[in-house]
């Protein structure tokens, strides 16, 4: 079986393309297939936040089919970070530049964007639908129908939230730089995604987010399913929309901002239609860290010891861009 490991801002994955397999995973592999390879402490190489698994789309009018499968098993809705690195691979495999990839409840736009460096490859992707309601978030807070900056008191008596699906359930709150570093986002996640908490019963990412300067924040997230992660596509798309209607004396619709988190750095852009919906762009690395081999029959009991692994050069050079760029902007 060959897999590639590949990376959006340090948010890591596999990528299996199921046309490469000789038979297509059940479910139930494919589930346990996640938990062993992404294991952080046994699995591959170190592991990672999940599987991307790569099919056939629904028609011609797409290059394929994303699913993103978390490192617990879970299936998540969307992954901004992933989506990137699918892109490019259907890019490389497809020979095209721009073009739509299936998700779980959206065809979203791709294209291909300038490299931020040598090496450094990057691509833009559609985040998309947005909503506000609480049935889309699976949400149970607040007897209103959507939550924008407010307090939820079991959980914090001074900070304030905003919720949003982007289509994937996002719970944002605005801080400042000691809390960022600090135990509540850890806290208050590990609660709102543990079984039988009555506010998010099936659990919800958490980010928070500080404001650097003038169209520049920095995301710090909790992903449901995964845990702490380097990066959440998704979740500095949200956050974006979110700085945006509630800071518009810094940024508005359509203008460039610069997100940092612990793993690097992406551009967002908030658009809005003429329906008054919103969607975001996604503009990031999509870096290919190394191209895997692995037995399948090996790898669904946990066992590695006889995988190959060919690391590119492309993890170096985003380790460069990062440090010369992106450590400036803190």
């Amino acid at each position: 079986m060959k897999l590639l490991k590949v990376h959006g801002s340090g948010n890591d994955f596999f990528i299996l393309d199921q046309s490469k397999l000789e038979k297509s995973l059940t479910e139930a592999e494919l589930k346990l297939f996640a938990q062993k390879v992404c294991d952080r402490k046994n699995g591959l190489h170190g592991g990672s936040d999940g599987v991307l698994y790569v099919t056939a789309g629904h028609d011609a009018s797409v290059a394929g089919k994303m699913r993103v499968i978390n490192a617990d098993g879970s299936e998540a809705s969307m992954c901004g970070n992933g989506i990137r690195a699918v892109a490019r691979y259907l890019s490389e495999q497809k020979e095209k530049t721009a073009f739509k990839i299936e998700t779980m409840y959206a065809d979203l736009k791709v294209k291909k964007e300038p490299d931020f460096a040598a090496q450094v490859k990057v691509f833009d992707a559609e985040i998309s639908p947005v909503s506000f309601a609480s049935k889309d978030l699976g949400m149970n807070v607040s007897s209103k129908k959507k939550l924008i900056n407010e307090t939820i008191p079991v959980l914090s008596s001074t900070l304030k939230f905003s919720a949003v699906a982007v289509p994937n359930p996002h719970l944002i709150s605005f801080v400042d730089h000691a809390a960022i570093n600090g135990k509540e986002l850890g806290r208050i996640a590990s609660y709102l995604n543990s079984k039988g908490n009555p506010l998010f019963p099936d659990g919800v990412n958490v980010s928070f987010v500080e404001v650097l300067g003038r169209n520049r924040i920095f995301v710090r997230t909790f992903e449901r399913g995964v845990g702490f992660t380097n990066a959440c596509g998704t979740a500095m798309s949200a956050s974006s929309l979110m700085y945006v209607l509630l800071f518009p004396e810094q940024s508005g619709l359509e203008e460039k901002i610069t997100v940092l988190n612990p793993g690097g750095m992406v551009k967002t852009k908030v658009h809005n239609r003429i329906d008054g919906s919103y969607w975001m762009s996604l503009i990031g690395n999509a870096t290919f860290v190394a191209k895997v081999e692995v037995d399948l029959s090996a790898a669904l009991t946990g066992d590695f010891s006889r995988a190959h692994w060919y690391e590119t050069d492309e993890q170096e050079a985003y380790e460069n861009f990062v440090r010369s760029v992106v450590k400036n902007e803190l």
